[in-house]
């Protein structure tokens, strides 16, 4: 196989392969009650931490900040999340997870734990470790400004 061919699989390969991980997770939430849209910034606070700033979420879950905002009212509504002035910088929202967010939080992660377990199940580390530089690879891209179809 040409090389070109071979990163046209990897690039093609990652959009559907996104597309499965994405139905995977959205068919294992469903019994939590919660969307996948809204799982995403409750996972990252519980794995950034309490106190963690909204822009910090935002970027570490793919958002842009006007969608977050809209999810984090949902989250605080259903008494999920707290938002808080930070006391070094009133004018940054610092987002901590309530007692039941976390139970939830915690939940979910162990859900997917298992979930990543089962469908990587027989792939070595030093493969996963070659596929995290692969997909750091399109990160950087991205960050950079190149984009376009798979």
């Amino acid at each position: 196989m040409s090389l070109d061919l071979l990163r046209l699989q990897v690039s093609s390969g990652m959009v559907v392969a996104a597309r499965h991980w994405r139905r995977i997770c959205h068919t294992a939430l469903t019994g939590y009650g919660i969307s996948e849209a809204c799982a995403a910034p409750l996972l990252m606070i519980v794995r950034l931490g309490d106190g963690v700033h909204q822009v910090a979420v935002a970027q570490a879950a793919g958002l842009e900040s006007p969608s977050l905002v809209r999810l984090l009212d949902q989250l605080c509504k259903a008494g999920l999340v707290c938002r808080s002035e930070d006391p070094l910088d009133r004018r940054a929202k610092a987002l901590s997870l309530t007692t039941e967010g976390r139970a939830l939080a915690e939940a979910i992660e162990a859900e997917l734990v298992r979930l990543r377990r089962d469908v990587l199940n027989g792939i070595d580390q030093a493969d996963l470790e070659a596929t995290l530089r692969v997909l750091r690879a399109f990160e950087a891209a991205g960050l950079g400004g190149a984009g376009g179809v798979a």
